[in-house]
């Protein structure tokens, strides 16, 4: 009878690491946390981003889903939320932008930040919802402020 009850936990012991491994897995593997050293592989502004993926949604997730972009726009909102800070970028669409989930890295640079603003952000681009998605940003200000 020990035996077998042995067998079972080594069985049941076993079969949860199998599963913390596939589940964990994603968490281990993220893609660059970093963007500021990487070169980003498309550079537009945030009207051309938004139109883009407004026009063609899904050849624009093809071509930008995640991968580094540098987006130019001008600062519509600043929200901090949840010990993280958002950006979201004005487009020609009142009803689209560009919100930019900015790495805590910069969190001393953030009160540079006004509405209004020309900025220029680098992130990694995850898709469309409502607004385009850019993880990890890291953001310079415009020199012709």
């Amino acid at each position: 009878m020990k035996t077998k009850n042995k067998f079972f936990f080594i069985t049941v012991l076993f079969l949860i690491t199998i599963n913390s491994y596939f589940y964990l897995k994603p968490y281990f593997l993220t893609p660059v946390n970093n963007v500021i050293n990487v070169d980003a592989e498309h550079r537009l502004t945030a009207n051309e981003l938004v139109s883009n993926f407004n026009n063609d949604e899904a050849i624009s997730k093809k071509r930008y889903s995640g991968k580094v972009v540098e987006i130019s726009g001008i600062i519509k909102e600043i929200n901090f939320l949840n010990d993280r800070t958002t950006i979201i970028l004005k487009s020609d669409s009142e009803n689209f932008g560009v919100i930019c989930d900015i790495n805590p890295n910069q969190k001393e640079n953030i009160n540079q930040l006004k509405q209004n603003q020309n900025i220029t952000v680098k992130g990694i681009c995850k898709g469309f919802l409502k607004d385009v998605i850019l993880l990890n940003c890291n953001f310079t200000l415009s020199t012709d402020e």
